[in-house]
């Protein structure tokens, strides 16, 4: 199906000189003495590389249809993840480069949504929050309880973030996995 420059959204998968793409960012652009037209940072699914392409805005381009799942992490395989899908039981590998800081917010049988393309993976949505075990959480020390006062805390994936002074090793938190915050008590 074909759209015009304009349509272009982020997250769209499209077709670039034989080669499909996915749309990381999208600005529209009207210089002054100069006819509009669509500014757009497009990654290969096949090479990987990004790119910066522009659009006339009323220039048509071809879209490739997406394919959303929701899988499940299921272990580590070397630097490998492997995700399985609940329903199906398929396994998909994904690289390390494609998981990038969401693998601090990975754990068993966590759930995330993947959209696929033509069967590669060219993205992984973690849920807004998690919930995490602590693993070591220093003692606050003993009147320092100012306001608002936190703490380095390092949860099971290896992450540390900071959080209040009553969080005790062992304990089970929420974490914003956008910004990757303290949220509360699980």
């Amino acid at each position: 199906m074909a759209v015009n420059a304009n349509d272009l959204r982020k997250g769209m998968a499209i077709l670039h000189n034989t080669d499909v793409c996915v749309v990381l960012e999208v600005t529209h652009r009207t210089p002054g003495n100069l006819r509009a037209f669509v500014q757009a940072i497009l990654r290969s699914i096949k090479t990987g590389k990004s790119m910066d392409v522009r659009f006339a805005s009323t220039e048509k381009v071809e879209t490739v249809p997406l394919n959303s799942e929701k899988m499940e992490f299921s272990y580590k395989s070397g630097d490998d993840y492997v995700f399985v899908n609940p329903e199906s039981f398929e396994e998909v590998t994904v690289n390390p480069a494609m998981i990038g800081d969401a693998k601090n917010f990975l754990v068993e049988n966590g759930t995330v949504t993947m959209t696929f393309v033509e069967e590669r993976v060219v993205e992984i949505e973690l849920p807004a929050s998690v919930i995490l075990t602590v693993t070591d959480a220093p003692e606050g020390l003993k009147g320092d309880s100012a306001n608002n006062v936190q703490k380095l805390i390092t949860l099971e994936t290896g992450v540390q973030i900071s959080a209040p002074l009553f969080i005790k090793t062992g304990e089970k938190i929420k974490v914003d996995t956008r910004s990757g915050k303290y949220m509360e008590r699980a």
